[in-house]
């Protein structure tokens, strides 16, 4: 009788389901179910700027459940309220979307606040006991995602909280249970597969959030969409008709107050394993079977598993590190004059490196990745270049002023898609120049782009793991890097002025090939 009686409340316990409603039509917003988010770190920068505008974005766009709970923990002698003011500020301040009063009443009796640090254990007894209290206040059925927003040093600490409270279980939560870690994902091969290890042995795999916030911008998804969903490209997306393709990822500021994580990774750790290599797999990976998480992931793990490091790798994997100069008409100061960065730090803020994509696809097409800090302006785009045409039935000088065909994805800022072509200058001469068409999204849609937080957050509460880097797909990632690591290991960096697109040793790698970088 107790069995039956209990499979009896299982199911009545069950969510209704809309029986007008098709799972498979995404045009239609998605909901979660009554939830909580935790987050660790609550008081830092990504947790202001970032997580905690996303959530009242989503609320404004009516994508939160009622009942729906954002719990803060951090070390501050703070209560319910406190907390409260500090995200509303917050909200305010970094938000999207339109201030709204009435979205923010709602909201704001469902913030929660539990003092403590991550060592102790009371604090983390009132945090389970909280999550427990919720269940009836709130009816969040036991269902909460942890978000890590805290030095990845601190990690084992909190999942050994959790685990040891039992907040990670599902089965005793009744509920579903999820942990979102933020990059860096370790420091290299060995300790990423520590980390993963470890995170898998508290929650179970399929429950891990390995959050890269570029694969939640509109653009990057749109890759997907301008390749699959059109005829138009993909026919010409191989490498008889690509002559090269280029990432850039460049930022015009410096490291800001981020001297002691960064001076121990560098930008090939800190961006080419997670942001751009995953780009890179975005444009060269096959066309996957569905737009499923398991399906996406096999086609990129074969992109990442066949690309290769050049053999020169003297002449092919370039790092540099910013000197004293201008961006913007400002005076910037060198990485050796930044806060807290040893005078003889060989740390690299800049990276070039050519890679290859060993397939019948892609073999032969040289990959140009190059990522940076102080440089002239803040830009991640991915410019396909198409091969010259074989031949040209006009005067050499009817064609001086054309280049290659290039398809041009703009990731930030003015994000959008351009295509540059070979056109005629009107008039009574024969002259043929490169011109552009331009797609912009703020153009071309009423709708705002979400912020890539904000869709990432209602991706891990609805349990959607798509845009979501596996256990594998960081483990593959390292597998380039370190290599690399390893060569630069005892050497010095090359220097470029702040202001410059890098050190000029970048500039030679390409025209050894015939090629030039792209000016953004």
């Amino acid at each position: 009788m107790r069995r039956s009686a209990s499979k009896e409340t299982d199911k009545t316990a069950e969510p209704s389901v809309n029986p007008l409603r098709d799972p498979q039509d995404r045009r239609l917003p998605r909901v979660p179910e009554p939830c909580a988010l935790v987050i660790f770190g609550v008081t830092g920068d990504l947790a202001r700027k970032k997580l905690i505008p996303a959530v009242y974005d989503l609320a404004n766009r009516g994508l939160l459940p009622p009942g729906f709970v954002m719990l803060g923990f951090a070390r501050r002698d703070w209560g319910h309220g406190d907390f409260e003011q500090i995200a509303r500020d917050a909200a305010q301040q970094h938000a999207r979307t339109p201030w709204r009063e009435q979205v923010w009443a709602r909201l704001q009796g469902n913030i929660k606040f539990v003092p403590g640090s991550f060592d102790d254990d009371e604090a983390f007894d009132t945090l389970a006991r909280t999550l427990d209290e919720l269940r009836s206040s709130h009816g969040i059925r036991g269902n909460a995602a942890f978000y890590f927003s805290i030095p990845p040093a601190a990690f084992p600490t909190v999942l050994k909280q959790l685990q040891r409270t039992g907040m990670s279980d599902n089965d005793a939560s009744g509920g579903w249970r999820r942990v979102v870690v933020e990059k860096p994902f370790g420091h290299d091969l060995d300790s990423a597969r520590d980390l993963n290890g470890l995170v898998d042995n508290v929650f179970t795999a399929q429950d891990v959030f390995r959050i890269d916030h570029y694969l939640g911008k509109e653009t990057v998804q749109n890759i997907l969409a301008l390749r699959f969903a059109n005829t138009l490209f993909e026919p010409v997306w191989n490498s008889h008709y690509v002559d090269s393709v280029q990432i850039t990822m460049a930022e015009d500021v410096g490291i800001g107050t981020r001297a002691g994580f960064y001076d121990s990774a560098g930008a090939a750790r800190d961006v080419l394993q997670n942001h751009l290599l995953q780009l890179l797999t975005m444009v060269a990976l096959e066309e996957p079977v569905s737009f499923d998480s398991e399906a996406l992931r096999v086609e990129k793990l074969k992109v990442l598993r066949a690309i290769t490091l050049p053999e020169d790798l003297k002449r092919y994997a370039i790092r540099g590190q910013y000197a004293q100069g201008w961006v913007a008409g400002e005076r910037a100061l060198g990485y050796h004059q930044e806060k807290d960065v040893p005078a003889d730090s060989t740390t690299e803020t800049y990276v070039a490196v050519r890679l290859g994509v060993q397939n019948r696809r892609w073999a032969g097409v040289p990959f140009y990745i190059r990522a940076g800090k102080r440089l002239p302006r803040r830009v991640t785009e991915i410019a396909v270049s198409f091969k010259t045409a074989p031949h040209l039935p006009f005067a050499k000088t009817d064609t001086e002023e054309l280049g290659h065909n290039q398809l041009v994805i703009r990731v930030q800022p003015d994000e959008g898609v351009t295509l540059k072509f070979g056109s005629k200058v009107p008039g009574t001469s024969m002259e043929v120049r490169d011109i552009a068409m331009d797609f912009l999204y703020g153009e071309a849609f009423t709708e705002s782009s979400p912020e890539a937080y904000e869709r990432l957050i209602l991706d891990v509460l609805l349990g959607d793991k798509t845009l979501f880097p596996n256990s594998q797909e960081v483990e593959e990632s390292w597998k380039i890097v370190d290599p690399l690591e390893e060569y630069w290991s005892g050497t010095t960096p090359y220097h470029y002025r702040a202001g410059e697109w890098g050190p000029r040793e970048a500039d030679d790698m390409l025209a050894r090939d015939g090629r030039t970088w792209r000016r953004p």
